[in-house]
């Protein structure tokens, strides 16, 4: 939360005191400026005391109880006693402390501008006033007032660990100066149904709430069955504590657990980050396999879910600084405004989607939906989207997944779409290969017992390279022309070989910048194309160098993408929440470990941040969170050597070319 304002520059909150005579309705506001008041609460017949029956009045200064206020939304607040407890408005009337943060321990407050409050229970509406003679709810609004006090219980709370002056997010050209994360996924607790996944990137009541541990992962529980099959976490030693341990979690391969805390994110934009694109993301398989949900699995309402979810995420941001608008954390629908934003020195958000089912559309679909999309999107502020995921769709044909992960993935393709993938031989840009042997397919399906027809006939492919056989179909010739017309940014990781290669020759026919690779999810080749269309590329972010696994290491990959091409900018994408792991510790970094604290390419300088009692390190987490991002960028440079300066100047420009290339698109 904000320490920018001293606490003798807010105007004093009191809890309780006599009703005065009412104001004029229309006078009072919401109260935005109370996030992190220490204050005594001081009624004209006393100051408001602590005793064996919860809140009451006493009299002098000394025996006041001291209360610590902290924004939970815009207007919004909880109040922690000086032990510790939480003011909560209770069901016989009374205001009594309770021993953590629930809905009616959080207080609307409204002021008339004049050193005045009033507050109300925001789960019940009712006013705050006097109740039998002592602090309660009350049927007519009371007139608040306080005064600044010390020795208030801290707020639960993450810092970043960076301090020191930065440099401009923008040079005297007006040029965005930072790095930016082209794929993240910010908005997965409200993905997939929303139980799937483990924690919040923000909550009202602070990480104590937002990065609990969950039962449903716990040992044995579904949540860390699931996890152990994707990730090869251990389901059995899942102690699930969370916050303030962390015990287990968050690591770089905790996939189903929260990754991208929002003071992590902070952490990374104090850092020298100034964009981050977030994708909202939704598949309706996945999403049934889970047991239970708080959202449907349909795919539009899943990216409306996590819509409102990043909106309430900025509001929360905002609230923990002052007010609407005073937030690092903000949403940009144009790149005027991300100019705008970086210009005040603050992280703009932009806004993508990566659905398998586009506009409810699955293998048929009308133009006439998918305008009505569009539009909705465009409504929202979404910047561009995947005209293709994991599955064939309406559009066109998936990139395949390899291996085992391939296996899974083509036995959600028969379940939306009614077939299996299809594969040819092909020569050039292929897809990825997969398992010859459909007896692997056959275990797997025993074992998932997903209820597919006894007698399904499993597919076996050529070996070698091979090309899914769907290319872009009319339906997605026609998504990609009226992408072009409204300037949206075409992500072509996903699509398979011909569908890509097609899109590529619509973009090139209208001379089309917009196109971006933003994870390596496409071949050599077509990277190249989207260079030579002046789209933008960005890597997935994994080790610098050698981590002992099957992945190419960030600079391999960086150094394959941009050779024989003429580039000023690359970007990083993180894909954090999105069922794939983030870096993990370097085996034997040439340039060796990172030392702590260092300075960042902006200029701070950063220490090891914190969560709870648990510190983390580079060197020997990986990025397990959002934060080690701003290590990760600063050991990259490090670890490339003599082509450290090089990277540094593309990374660092980054942020500008990828807001350059959707100008040109929307020109």
């Amino acid at each position: 939360m904000s320490r920018l304002a001293p606490v003798s520059a807010l105007t004093a909150l009191v809890l309780i005191t006599v009703p005065t005579p009412a104001r004029a309705a229309e006078s009072w506001t919401p109260a935005y400026a109370l996030d992190d008041a220490c204050v005594t609460f001081q009624a004209s017949h006393g100051y408001v005391v602590k005793n064996s029956g919860g809140y009451g009045y006493g009299a002098g200064l000394a025996s006041a109880e001291r209360f610590r206020l902290d924004a939970t939304a815009l207007g919004r607040y909880t109040i922690r006693d000086a032990a510790g407890a939480y003011p909560y408005q209770s069901v016989i009337g009374f205001v009594l402390p309770g021993q953590s943060y629930g809905d009616r321990a959080d207080w609307t407050a409204a002021t008339d501008g004049d050193g005045h409050y009033r507050l109300s229970s925001t789960a019940t509406g009712q006013q705050l006033g006097t109740f039998l003679g002592r602090v309660g709810g009350s049927s007519s609004p009371s007139t608040l007032t306080a005064t600044p006090a010390t020795g208030c219980v801290p707020v639960d709370d993450i810092g970043t660990g960076v301090t020191g002056t930065a440099a401009p997010g923008v040079d005297a050209n007006g040029r965005l100066v930072g790095w930016i994360d082209g794929h993240a996924h910010v908005t997965a607790a409200d993905a997939f149904g929303g139980d799937l996944h483990c924690g919040d990137a923000f909550a009202a009541g602070g990480p104590a709430v937002a990065l609990k541990g969950c039962a449903s992962h716990a040992t044995l529980g579904i949540g860390a069955l699931l996890e152990a099959i994707i990730a090869g976490t251990d389901p059995i030693d899942s102690r699930e504590d969370g916050w303030p341990t962390f015990g287990d979690w968050p690591q770089h391969d905790s996939l189903l657990h929260e990754q991208s805390y929002f003071r992590g994110i902070e952490r990374s934009w104090r850092s020298g980050q100034r964009v981050l694109n977030t994708l909202l993301v939704a598949n309706r398989v996945i999403c049934g396999l889970y047991p239970t949900r708080d959202t449907s699995c349909d795919e539009t309402e899943q990216i409306r879910a996590q819509h409102a979810y990043l909106r309430s995420m900025q509001d929360y941001v905002d609230a923990q600084s002052g007010g609407p608008g005073k937030g690092w954390f903000r949403l940009a629908a144009t790149p005027e405004r991300v100019r705008a934003i970086a210009a005040e020195g603050k992280l703009a958000v932009t806004i993508g989607v990566e659905s398998s089912e586009l506009f409810g559309c699955n293998v048929s679909c009308t133009t006439a939906q998918v305008d009505a999309g569009l539009d909705e999107l465009e409504a929202m502020g979404v910047s561009g989207l995947y005209p293709v995921h994991k599955f064939d769709n309406a559009f066109g044909g998936t990139r395949f997944d390899a291996g085992a992960t391939g296996v899974a993935i083509n036995i959600g393709n028969l379940i939306t779409t009614g077939h299996w993938w299809t594969a040819e031989s092909c020569t050039g840009p292929s897809d990825n290969a997969q398992p010859l042997v459909s007896d692997e397919l056959a275990e797997l399906l025993r074992l998932g017992r997903l209820g597919l027809p006894a007698g399904t006939i499993l597919p076996v492919y050529p070996s070698g390279p091979i090309c899914n056989t769907r290319g872009l179909t009319p339906l997605g010739a026609y998504l990609i022309a009226r992408m072009i017309d409204r300037g949206m940014i075409i992500h072509i990781d996903h699509m398979g070989v011909r569908t890509a290669s097609a899109v590529l020759d619509l973009a090139e026919a209208a001379a089309y910048p917009g196109v971006v690779s933003v994870h390596s999810w496409s071949d050599p080749a077509i990277v190249g194309r989207i260079i030579g269309l002046g789209g933008f590329v960005a890597g997935y972010a994994h080790a610098a160098t050698d981590a002992g696994d099957d992945e190419t290491p960030f600079l391999d990959e960086w150094r394959a993408n941009t050779q024989g091409h003429t580039i000023s900018g690359y970007g990083m994408g993180s894909d954090v929440n999105g069922l794939g792991p983030q870096a993990p510790p370097q085996l034997s970094p040439p340039a060796g470990p990172q030392t702590y604290p260092f300075t960042a390419p902006n200029g701070t300088t950063v220490d090891r941040q914190v969560f709870g009692t648990r510190t983390f390190d580079l060197n020997t987490d990986g990025v397990a969170q959002y934060g080690l991002y701003a290590d990760w960028v600063t050991d990259l440079i490090r670890q490339a050597g003599p082509d450290g300066p090089l990277l540094r100047d593309q990374l660092m420009n980054g942020a500008e070319v990828y807001t350059a290339m959707w100008e040109r698109a929307r020109a």
